[in-house]
């Protein structure tokens, strides 16, 4: 045998074994989920006297509207083609949560469905620490940039931006779509195309997900910039940003834009804006309010 052959070989065997280890904890995972799992809590009636606590394989199966084989087979381990479809019947069945369930495709080397975060999906913590950081402006976003919760700091930063509500919405599309936004963020050709590579960056975790691929291709028909600014392929992480506005109240604004992770809320991030010179702290309350 050839030294490549070898490697070939041994690279073979790793894969292989990473392969029966991860089916291993995938059947582990599911036994587990399995047993914590009273006959009440899925609406059967508690029935004989069990010798082993928590849901039979078979009632699993049937409440999935799977096979019994099948699933006997996957909780042992066994080498099978399993479908996003079939886990996610399985996952409700076995009531998943979020957590739970990205843990469950990830064994099963799936790619599930996208979830949209909304602020119920965000602890009431975590939405107080965006209010309480007034009077600085302060969202919550995901990756993609929608907006799930904003304080009124950030709300009128942008509310002159344009007369319907889509800066509440996604930043990136605000920027795309809405023709006043060139005029009011003064270093838009720095901090668009950055947005766009970092929104790349993410799509690489994310291809073939519904949500994404008609998100892009959405807006790609509807703005010709990002179509072209999509097909050069950059790609960029979070950093920390200077921006600078011009607000009808309020004058010109510059801001130090910092992003947090949120660790409880998966692809979710907290974004602040942090006055960067005396002039924007002194002006920063006139975006608070109509002028008389």
């Amino acid at each position: 045998m050839t030294t490549l052959e070898s490697v070939d070989s041994q690279l073979a065997e790793s894969s292989g074994s990473g392969m029966r280890r991860r089916r291993v904890e995938l059947a582990e995972f599911l036994k587990a989920r399995r047993a914590r799992l009273a006959p009440r809590d899925v609406g059967l009636p508690p029935g004989s006297r069990r010798r082993t606590a928590g849901l039979r394989r078979e009632e699993v199966a049937l409440l999935a509207g799977v096979g019994i084989t099948w699933y006997t087979w996957l909780e042992q381990g066994r080498p099978i083609n399993v479908s996003v479809q079939v886990l996610d019947a399985v996952a409700r069945t076995l009531q998943l949560d979020r957590t739970e369930r990205e843990h469950l495709y990830q064994l099963a080397e799936a790619t599930p469905t996208r979830w949209s975060v909304t602020p119920s999906d965000v602890p009431d913590s975590m939405l107080h620490v965006v209010q309480s950081l007034e009077p600085l402006p302060a969202v919550l976003m995901n990756t993609r940039f929608d907006v799930i919760a904003s304080n009124e700091a950030y709300q009128g930063l942008f509310r002159h931006w344009h007369s319907m509500p889509c800066v509440h919405h996604n930043q990136l599309w605000c920027c795309l779509t809405e023709p006043s936004a060139r005029k009011q963020l003064l270093n838009y050709d720095e901090e668009v195309p950055h947005l766009v590579a970092r929104l790349r960056t993410e799509y690489g975790r994310h291809i073939g997900e519904p949500e994404w691929e008609e998100d892009i291709t959405r807006l790609a028909s509807l703005s010709p910039e990002f179509e072209a600014l999509w097909s050069r392929h950059e790609v960029a992480q979070p950093e920390v940003r200077t921006r600078r506005f011009v607000h009808p109240d309020a004058g010109v604004l510059a801001f130090v834009a910092n992003e947090l992770v949120v660790s409880a809320t998966p692809d979710t991030r907290m974004q602040v804006y942090t006055p960067a010179d005396e002039e924007t702290w002194e002006r920063l309350p006139r975006t608070r309010y109509e002028p008389v």
